[in-house]
């Protein structure tokens, strides 16, 4: 898969160093808005969440983000969520332009976020791993 380095505005933004940002990096990258504008709206987002026995921690644009967090943003600035996998099901689709679709898309893949825009990945890697990863799923925007 095509990939372009592109670390979302991270570095524009004044960030350095190593962090496990994926999920604002590839939201920046795919919606166009700065890195800043997500990384505090996913921080404002996660400050409401709650802990439970299950779920020790919360949301954090740094350190982490859960996926019921990542769905609550995109489902705010309008973008629609599409699984592309069950239980069950195993996987049908994968990290690979010919089986998604064109358009600016946030790929949800194992323990990943990352941006595919008209079939080209942009990441600080190639995450798509020959084109054997699996997606979960993906959110796009809604027509």
């Amino acid at each position: 898969m095509t990939t372009i380095k592109d670390d979302g505005g991270r570095e524009a933004a004044g960030y350095h160093g190593t962090t496990s940002d994926c999920a604002v990096r590839a939201i920046a990258i795919a919606t166009g808005k700065s890195y800043q504008e997500v990384y505090d709206a996913i921080n404002a987002i996660g400050a409401t969440e709650r802990r439970t026995k299950r779920k020790t921690g919360v949301s954090n644009a740094r350190t982490g983000v859960y996926p019921q967090c990542v769905r609550r943003y995109m489902a705010s600035i309008g973008w629609q969520w599409t699984p592309t996998m069950f239980i069950g099901s195993g996987c049908k689709v994968h990290l690979k332009p010919e089986e998604l679709p064109l358009g600016r898309l946030v790929v949800n893949v194992s323990k990943h976020y990352t941006a595919v825009i008209d079939g080209v990945l942009h990441d600080l890697y190639d995450c798509s791993r020959n084109g054997t990863r699996c997606v979960y799923g993906y959110f796009s925007q809604v027509s």
